[in-house]
């Protein structure tokens, strides 16, 4: 035998033969260069010569094969007749050691060189069978010899196969069960799905059989009817049916079988969705084509166009011995060992894991203990707000109940009753509340008051918040002031008895008024001056009107949108006029400095004109040149400018912009999406009204489309022959966001194009850890070792080295989330994405991207782009969908919980 078995060192003849062997090998390996055959004419010789080779490899392994490898005993055998054997010395120890050591290097040099001669071997072989081939009338191989390189790759995987049959554990086979659900979660627990599911068989199938196209909407997969019509096809084709008709018994089975609970029957279904022509293979061209299917059920247009490349790259994982399919093992083991890659690219830290898992323990609390846990949290997040806000309505009720009681005692209460009471209470308050309502808009003085201490105790977060309160107020506060006096006061003054009216003459006049005079004096006209634009104000400042929820018919379209809002809020001129001509020929009132309503606005309506003339002088102080234009899909417009010297804002913050190219008076607001440390200005323009449409368009007459033109998007820089529009800037102003350095842990979470004031804060971020890393290798740099020969050092410099203030980064660690519905979305921000995750070293910035139009993971719309952002994140680093280093979720950010 060439290798000998485990008893071979137990006896003198069996351990001597092995010797003979290792000493007789040095000859076949001199010969190992001639021993190939040089023709193969015969099968015989073909076998003699396999025959001769043998013994070369077996020579090879023995030669430097090791006692222990081959299973003899590591000591001599004594020979027959001997005493037990002596211990050896410690120089006999290293001399065995020494010999097995080579005996081991012999033995890896010999199997390679028994390798490359049977490599040899086999291509000389397939070479002259190819020459005798052709030389002699075809044979048919030998059944003992089939190709080698078929029978290699078919024996590789058949072991790959063994070995994914035993990787399939228990685990992975419940983590399995979730997957590849054909019908969405919420439907399939419903008791009732398939009673919705008769019932639109009832409705969809006049005649008792349902077709194809009416199939997705049965089933309630109208929004990914390619799928659920695919679906159907391959359902119909195992059962072998032609027809594109099912009657409802057909349909009972093709729903229990989309809705079993088994995950071997879910994935043979979509195993043979894949595998059209039912051979129990699936070629790259059919990889490709479910791909795309995928792709549009999920809407993600790129995914479509680059489904080639990306069916390569699944068949290049699953198919390594290149047969040229893949079979339904292979589809499964991708399935349940997707999540080895995607720990590979998309493990979360382990603060967000210990983050996880104390909140799983705090979930577990009595009904008291939460009610009492939740009014803590709201005491603490809202102490602010409370504490303003019972102040103001302590200073209305305060001021409603004096004029009430002030005129509770005054002649006029025996003429108009509580009316007028309720009345001039009512006008007391929105004295106030008409003054207030200036103070929150005032965003010069309020960002300024942001850096002090006052801080602490107001909610200037909460400014517009406020705003819109108080104008719910001043409309309560108008209808009960207004109302009382129209519907109440006047019509029992034009009622009254002479008598009665005598002594109220030195305020209405000797004759009693008709209800016209009254409606028709300077006060009664300024008041409805004032009721109408406030009554158009409001109306198209609400939430409906300003976001154009309302869809009018032409030409009364125009009414709703931004624009709408922002020119009827400035009637408010006419309402502060009207005002103060209202205060000053009030009716009951003869005393000038009793008539109050001057005192109550001459501070905030001064603070906010003085604010509106430093806007204009501002603006044009600030000269700014368009440096870059890139318009993004989602109708995304990204302007590039020109910083000016003394622009100084911080993340978080916003300015507003005007083009006069578009309205030479609007002035919109926009998050500054470029960081303080940048040397240009940034905002990011989602096309949401009429204003930014035109503001679209404009900047779009300038830019021009890639060259490759694939990409379609539209670019321009300083070098664009065409001119661009003129742009005005205003700010910066405070926002909630600014005082995020304040804080050791971030949490940022961002929809859509409202994620702006946070990529600030990221690019601010980056910076800070790049400077910081800078500052440590500098400080590194200028403290060298003091050698002998240097004696002193040169004190200043040494003084101005360790007196320079170290830059202190407080955030420890920030968690970025953003919510978006458009893979398009992506584009916008993934220059800093990719530029986090490549120099973010130190882990703190963690960010987790939520594209809400794919279907949520385990549907099986979404099954394959699972697999392939994890795969294609795991080798390339780059995810399939958002095309940055950072991976996305399929559905919302709730499912993640």
């Amino acid at each position: 035998p060439a290798v000998a078995g485990p008893r071979a060192g137990r006896g003198g003849a069996a351990a001597r033969a092995p010797r003979r062997r290792a000493r007789s090998a040095p000859a076949p390996r001199r010969a190992a260069p001639t021993a190939a055959p040089t023709t193969a004419r015969s099968s015989s010789r073909s076998r003699s010569t396999c025959r001769r080779t043998t013994p070369l490899c077996c020579a090879a392994s023995s030669s430097g094969a090791s006692p222990s490898v081959m299973g003899w005993s590591a000591e001599p055998t004594p020979p027959p007749g001997a005493g037990p054997s002596r211990s050896r010395s410690p120089a006999i120890r290293r001399t065995s050691s020494h010999r097995l050591l080579q005996f081991s290097q012999e033995l890896k040099a010999g199997v390679s060189r028994a390798k490359q001669i049977s490599q040899d071997l086999t291509k000389r072989f397939t070479r002259t069978q190819s020459r005798a081939a052709l030389a002699e009338p075809p044979q048919p191989p030998p059944a003992a010899h089939p190709p080698s390189g078929i029978e290699s790759a078919l024996a590789a995987r058949a072991e790959r196969r063994q070995r994914a049959q035993l990787d399939r554990t228990k685990s992975t086979a419940q983590r399995a069960i979730k997957g590849l659900r054909f019908i969405s979660g919420n439907t399939k627990a419903s008791n009732n799905a398939w009673i919705e599911v008769q019932r639109n068989f009832d409705r969809l199938a006049l005649d008792g059989r349902l077709s194809r196209a009416d199939f997705p909407q049965c089933i309630g997969m109208m929004e990914s009817k390619e799928f659920a019509m695919e679906l159907f096809d391959t359902l119909c084709r195992r059962r072998q049916m032609q027809s594109d008709h099912i009657n409802r018994e057909e349909l009972r089975e093709i729903w229990s079988q989309i809705t079993d609970n088994s995950f071997d029957s879910r994935l043979q279904i979509f195993f043979d969705m894949v595998d059209k022509d039912a051979d129990g293979h699936i070629t790259e061209a059919e990889v490709k084509e479910i791909i795309m299917l995928s792709a549009s059920a999920n809407k993600l247009a790129r995914l479509k166009e680059q489904a080639e490349e990306y069916a390569a790259l699944i068949m290049e994982e699953l198919d390594p011995e290149g047969l040229g399919y893949i079979e339904l093992w292979q589809l499964e083991t991708l399935l349940l060992q997707k999540d080895t890659y995607v720990n590979y690219s998309q493990a979360l830290s382990y603060t967000s894991q210990a983050l996880s898992q104390n909140l799983a323990g705090l979930r577990h609390k009595s009904p008291i203990r939460k009610m009492s846990s939740k009014l803590s949290y709201y005491l603490e997040d809202n102490w602010k707000r409370l504490w303003v806000l019972a102040l103001w309505i302590g200073i209305m009720a305060g001021l409603f109940i004096w004029k009430f009681i002030q005129y509770r005692n005054r002649y006029v209460f025996s003429v108009m009753g509580y009316c007028v009471t309720i009345a001039k209470g009512a006008a007391e308050t929105l004295k106030l509340n008409m003054a207030l309502i200036l103070l929150p808009v005032c965003r010069n003085t309020i960002t300024w008051l942001r850096n002090t201490r006052a801080a602490r105790a107001l909610p200037f977060d909460d400014n517009i918040n406020f705003h819109k309160t108080i104008a719910a107020a001043i409309v309560v506060g108008v209808i009960l002031h207004a109302g009382n006096h129209l519907a109440c006061d006047f019509p029992r003054l034009i009622d009254s008895s002479d008598e009665t009216y005598a002594p109220l003459r030195q305020y209405f006049g000797e004759t009693k008024p008709t209800y016209l005079a009254l409606v028709r004096g300077v006060e009664g006209v300024t008041g409805v001056i004032m009721v109408v634009c406030m009554l158009i104000a409001f109306t198209l400042a609400t939430r409906w009107f300003r976001r154009s929820l309302v869809k009018l018919p032409k030409p009364f379209d125009k009414l709703t949108g931004f624009n709408a809002f922002w020119y009827s809020h400035h009637l408010f001129i006419i309402v502060y006029i009207s005002l103060v001509i209202h205060g000053e020929r009030l009716y009951l009132i003869l005393d000038w400095y009793k008539r109050t309503t001057w005192m109550y606005l001459a501070v905030p309506v001064g603070l906010y004109v003085g604010e509106r003339t430093l806007r204009f002088f501002r603006s044009g102080s600030y000269s700014v040149r368009i440096l870059k234009v890139a318009i993004y899909p989602g109708n995304v417009l990204t302007l590039q400018m020109s910083k000016p010297p003394t622009f100084r804002y911080k993340s978080g913050q916003y300015m507003f912009v005007q083009c006069p190219a578009v309205s030479p008076f609007e002035w919109h607001p926009f998050s500054i999406t470029s960081a303080p440390g940048d040397d240009f200005l940034s905002i990011h323009v989602r096309q949401l009204g009429d204003w930014t449409r035109e503001l679209k368009r404009v900047f779009s007459a300038a830019c021009e489309p890639p060259m490759n033109g694939k990409s379609g998007l539209l670019r321009a820089d300083e070098n664009t022959k065409k001119t661009f529009p003129k742009l005005l800037i205003d700010g910066p102003y405070g926002s909630p966001a600014q005082d995020y350095s304040k804080y050791d842990v971030l949490l940022l979470v961002g929809l859509g194009i409202g994620a702006t004031p946070f990529i600030s804060i990221l690019k601010d971020l980056i910076n800070n850890i790049i400077k910081m890393e800078e500052e440590d290798e500098a400080s590194t740099d200028l403290y060298p070792p003091i050698g002998p020969s240097k004696a002193s050092v040169d004190l200043d410099t040494l003084m101005r080295i360790t007196s320079k203030p170290k830059r202190v980064f407080k955030t420890t660690n920030a968690y970025f989330y953003w919510v978006t519905r458009e893979q398009g979305s992506f584009d916008w921000f993934k220059g800093i994405m990719n530029e986090i995750a490549e120099l973010d070293q130190r882990n703190i910035i963690e960010m987790h991207n939520y594209l809400t139009s794919v279907y949520e993971e385990g549907d099986a719309r979404s099954a394959l782009i699972t697999m392939l952002q994890a795969l294609n994140h795991a080798k390339n680093g780059v995810d399939v969908v958002s095309g940055t280093r950072v991976s996305h979720k399929c559905g919302h950010i709730l499912q993640d919980q």
